[in-house]
C-alpha cells in the first residue's frame, strides 16, 4: 500500500513538472542547414569575382523551413570581403524553398582561404554552419586567355618554320639556275586547340 502511494505521488510530480515549463522527457526539434553553393570555391580579387554563397534550412523531419532568420558573418580580419552595405554581417531569411542566399560578396585584397560562419534560427531552435573560401589573385583559367605554355609552343613553331625556310632557300639557291622555280614557304595563321 506504501510503495502504491510513492508510485503515485512520483507520478504526479512528473506531471505538474512537465506541465509548469520544465519538460523532463519533452525531445528537442532540430534545425539543419545543408550548403547548396559556394563551399570550397575561389574568388578573384582582381576580377571581384565570386560565388554567392546558398544554404537551405531543415527541420527535424527534413522539410525546408520558410522564415528562419539567417545570418552570414565574414571575418574581421585577413582574407575576406564585404557584403554590399559595407558591413562583415549579412541578415536574411529564407524562401519558400528554404533558402537564403548571401547576396553582394565582394571580396578584399588579402589572398588565402576564410570561413564564412552561418547561423539560423526559427521558433526557438538554432543551426550553424561553415562555408568556407578562398580568396585568390591572378587571371582566370577560362575567359579565352592562352596558357604560357601554349604561348611558348606558338613560338616554337613559327620559329621552327622561320628556320626551315632559310635551309630551303639556302640549298636552292645554287639549282636556281636549272630553270626550275624556287620553292616559297608562307607561313599560315597559327591555331592553338584547347590544352590537354
Amino acid at each position: 500500500m506504501k510503495s502504491t502511494a510513492i508510485n503515485s505521488s512520483f507520478l504526479i510530480f512528473l506531471l505538474l513538472f512537465n506541465f509548469f515549463g520544465c519538460p523532463v522527457f519533452a525531445q528537442q526539434a532540430e534545425l539543419r542547414i545543408l550548403i547548396v553553393e559556394g563551399d570550397g570555391t575561389i574568388n578573384n580579387i582582381k576580377q571581384r569575382v565570386n560565388v554567392e554563397p546558398v544554404i537551405e534550412v531543415r527541420d527535424q523531419d527534413n522539410k525546408v523551413v520558410e522564415g528562419a532568420a539567417v545570418v552570414f558573418f565574414l571575418p574581421a580580419q585577413g582574407p575576406s570581403g564585404t557584403f554590399s552595405n559595407g558591413t562583415k554581417t549579412l541578415t536574411t531569411s529564407t524562401d519558400r524553398s528554404g533558402r537564403a542566399v548571401a547576396r553582394g560578396i565582394h571580396p578584399n585584397s588579402q589572398t588565402g582561404r576564410f570561413d564564412i560562419r552561418v547561423t539560423a534560427s526559427f521558433q526557438g531552435q538554432t543551426a550553424n554552419a561553415t562555408i568556407t573560401q578562398t580568396n585568390i589573385s591572378g587571371s582566370s583559367s577560362g575567359g579565352g586567355g592562352m596558357s604560357g605554355g601554349a604561348k611558348a609552343w606558338i613560338i616554337l613553331a613559327i620559329c621552327g618554320g622561320a628556320v626551315a625556310g632559310a635551309v630551303i632557300a639556302a640549298t636552292h639557291k645554287g639549282s636556281s639556275s636549272s630553270g626550275t622555280p624556287p620553292i616559297v614557304i608562307t607561313p599560315g595563321t597559327p591555331t592553338v586547340g584547347a590544352p590537354q
